[in-house]
């Protein structure tokens, strides 16, 4: 029997510092969806950590989602759903509601668009003071970006035009025309960012 299981090496690394944070962000109990998961690495760590909330992981690829399954079994933990196909940018989700949203390192390696999507149903699905977590590598204003962000951001967009490290106002800012408050920012290992969005009064 083949081991579906994939490993990310930067988890290993930056899963400590998210848990860390998460730990402080997170409502105590309720559904956290996870969009882009990846591996499953990080969803298998911070459930087993946080065993009162409900995980539901997600990912637009068919091998990742064999991965996060291959993991979810192999670690057996109750409190995580199976994953679901998930494309960020997609018009509409499979999902009606949610207590918290988080996001690692994807808004560089998708397109704008998948930006876009996260935080329009991320308005929709969260509750008033809900929170919206980004990690990742982002450029900031006057600031010139470290050497190693500046290769990342080189090798994506040689990948892909339409990836590439965003500017942190313009995250900033769509999240704001979804109903979001100004995020909170917070320095993470290998130059990389903690971003929390609060969902503001719907009126």
């Amino acid at each position: 029997m083949t081991d579906s299981r994939l490993f990310a090496p930067a988890t290993q690394r930056n899963r400590e510092p998210i848990l860390a944070l998460l730990r402080t962000v997170l409502p105590r109990t309720g559904l956290v969806v996870e969009i882009a998961s990846g591996s499953g690495e990080h969803v298998v760590h911070f459930a087993a950590a946080l065993p009162d909330l409900t995980f539901q992981p997600s990912d637009p690829s068919e091998e990742a989602l064999a991965s996060t399954g291959a993991w979810i079994a192999e670690t057996g933990l109750p409190n995580i759903r199976q994953p679901l196909l998930l494309d960020a940018a997609a018009p509409a989700w499979p999902i009606e509601a949610a207590d918290a949203i988080i996001c690692i390192n994807m808004i560089h390696i998708a397109p704008w668009a998948a930006a876009m999507g996260l935080m329009k149903q991320a308005g929709r699905l969260l509750p008033e003071g809900g929170p919206l977590y980004l990690y990742g590598p982002y450029r900031r204003p006057g600031r010139e970006l470290e050497p190693s962000n500046l290769a990342f951001d080189q090798s994506l967009r040689t990948r892909n035009p339409e990836w590439g490290l965003r500017e942190l106002d313009a995250v900033a800012s769509l999240a704001r025309e979804n109903g979001f408050d100004d995020p909170e920012v917070t320095e993470m290992p290998a130059n990389n960012l903690s971003l929390v969005f609060r969902r503001g009064s719907r009126g």
